[in-house]
């Protein structure tokens, strides 16, 4: 028999079956090739080609239902915490005490705000209530000379501070929590280098003003979560947060976002600060700060920012934050003594359990593609079985009869 006989020859690949019921031959390999040539492709892409893969996974706009409901939930809650303390106390709301009030809301908005905006960032500032409680200090005793000589300084160190921890993370591509859990740290030292209480010097009085600055906060922090939920300025905004591997260095492209988000955060803390040493009817006392950095995060994420900085509202920072500061009036008149630290240990955990509700039910809704396997009955195969084998076993083979050792060369039939 010749070597060039059918039987010993490589059989030719078979064609492909048109029957769309058929089984697709080498899908598991096809597939596995396709994502090892992706991570290998990967290597060399740039930061905007990573994110718009993570978003491309995520088809579809965001459903703010969720954030819609929550809002709704929290201006529910504002308003029933004002009706209690209307009936407590009716003169409460109406000025000069409702200019207090309008302050302090204005001044916990702003540390929110930087809160906020730095979770969309990628950089959640830990350094926010350090920031505000030195600025505090630094209003307490240069206050006599003004307004502006009293909040330049602080203004620029805050600045120049949130530059160089941007820069930081950037160039090292380092976790911004970390990093700027390092400079709450460093500015902690520099607030508890008073041994006593500051009194504080200055004569600025912000309630003549309070409408204003409240309504100020408010229209940023309504302006602020309808940009965050326009696509491109997420996007820009968020470039910082890990897609893949978070160790991934991510580029000079996202200095400007990281950078401009830390500034600002700073610059609002130091303004809240402001606020609470010119309204303060008493000393200033040298703390660590860090419960209103809790009490700021926990408010961001309670108003519907998710911890992760995706997603966000519209109105809840706004609502989150008036609850919170008629809570803390109220609380006072009825002598409850809670602990600033308890209040924000409460805050952010009821905020994470906002987060998950928000990554739940605010993703988009899934996108149904054309299906990969058809189990109808193909037209041909009296023996075909929709379910695809699970094991495959040589006992259930027929032997096939040109074998090598079944001719005259065989171990039977050998000479």
């Amino acid at each position: 028999m010749a070597y060039d006989d059918s039987t010993y020859r490589r059989q030719a690949e078979e064609p492909t079956p048109t029957d769309p019921a058929a089984y697709r031959s080498n899908t598991l390999a096809a597939a596995e090739q396709r994502r090892r040539a992706e991570e290998l492709d990967g290597v060399g892409d740039t930061t905007a080609d990573v994110l718009r893969r993570a978003e491309a996974e995520e088809d579809g706009r965001d459903r703010l239902g969720i954030h819609l409901g929550w809002e709704v939930v929290l201006l529910v809650a504002a308003a029933a915490i004002g009706f209690l303390l209307w009936r407590l106390e009716p003169e409460s709301l109406r000025r000069p005490d409702l200019d207090d009030l309008l302050i302090t809301g204005a001044a916990i908005g702003l540390l929110t705000l930087g809160a906020g905006l730095t979770l969309r960032a990628g950089v959640p500032n830990l350094a926010l209530g350090p920031i505000a409680l030195a600025a505090s200090l630094q209003y307490a005793e240069q206050g006599d000379q003004g307004l502006v000589k009293a909040m330049v300084p602080a203004l620029v160190f805050a600045a120049a501070g949130a530059i160089v921890l941007g820069v930081i993370i950037v160039v090292l591509h380092v976790p911004g929590w970390v990093a700027t859990l390092a400079a709450a740290l460093g500015v902690i030292v520099f607030d508890q280098l008073r041994v006593v209480p500051v009194a504080v010097q200055g004569t600025y009085d912000p309630t003549g003003q309070a409408f204003f600055l409240f309504g100020g906060f408010a229209v940023l922090a309504v302006f602020g979560g309808a940009l965050g939920i326009v696509t491109p300025v997420r996007r820009w905004l968020g470039r910082m947060r890990p897609t893949g591997d978070p160790a991934r260095r991510r580029g000079a492209i996202v200095a400007f976002p990281v950078i401009g988000a830390l500034v600002l955060s700073s610059l609002f803390a130091v303004a809240a600060g402001t606020l609470f040493a010119a309204q303060s009817d008493g000393p200033i006392v040298p703390a660590t700060g860090i419960e209103w950095t809790g009490i700021a995060l926990g408010l961001a994420m309670l108003a519907g920012t998710s911890g992760y900085g995706r997603r966000g509202g519209i109105f809840g920072t706004l609502f989150a934050v008036a609850a919170l500061t008629l809570f803390l009036d109220y609380a006072d008149r009825r002598e409850f003594d809670i602990s600033l630290f308890a209040i924000a240990a409460s805050v952010v955990a009821a905020g994470l359990v906002v987060t998950r509700l928000v990554e739940a039910y605010g993703r988009p809704l899934p996108v149904v593609g054309p299906a990969d396997w058809n189990a109808a009955a193909p037209a041909t195969g009296a023996n075909w079985q929709p379910d695809l084998p699970e094991t495959w076993s040589t006992a259930s083979t027929t032997p096939r009869g040109d074998r090598w050792d079944s001719g005259p060369w065989g171990t039977g039939t050998g000479r």
